[in-house]
């Protein structure tokens, strides 16, 4: 098993790839709840992500609203499903953990989608930014509080409008 990263700018302040044999296997923000140490993420290299950075400046350039990267999402098989869910909900749209577990057939489990959410080793491409609490509150994100909030006025911001403007 291969591990490569590369570290780019954004809106959101540096964010650190990770590819495993060449596919999209982290994007971890800085100061990030859960991010692996450094010592993890491989050789530094651009190589494999010329698409994934691609993609993410088409993001917050508003040109770009559903990622299409390869993903390697490394977790539990419950996990995995969640994270799955997470890339079902659109862009500016927003599920409760509640509502999350209700689609895994696990209505009583919406804690247990918390902490999956907030284990999602590919955050923005993977928007666990778009979970929010049932009482539409902004609860729990790995990256803080604020940058969700940003995450989520960007997405429902005016066509157009650049993302440096919320950021």
């Amino acid at each position: 098993m291969t591990r490569q990263h590369t570290v780019v700018d954004s809106p959101c302040g540096a964010l650190t790839l990770v590819a495993t044999d060449g596919v999209l296997s982290g994007l971890y923000m800085t100061d990030q709840r859960h991010r692996p140490g450094e010592e993890t993420f491989g050789e530094r290299d651009a190589g494999p992500f010329g698409e994934t950075i691609r993609q993410l400046d088409a993001y917050f350039a508003r040109e770009l609203t559903t990622f299409d990267v390869p993903l390697r999402l490394q977790g539990t098989e419950f996990q995995r499903g969640v994270w799955e869910r997470l890339l079902a909900i659109p862009y500016g749209e927003t599920r409760t953990y509640g509502e999350l577990a209700e689609e895994l057939g696990r209505p009583t489990a919406s804690r247990a989608v918390g902490l999956a959410n907030g284990r999602n080793p590919v955050s923005i491409i993977v928007p666990c930014h778009r979970v929010i609490g049932s009482s539409g509150s902004l609860v729990g994100y790995g990256g803080g509080l604020p940058r969700k909030q940003r995450l989520l006025a960007f997405e429902a911001g005016a066509p157009g409008e650049p993302a440096d403007a919320l950021f």
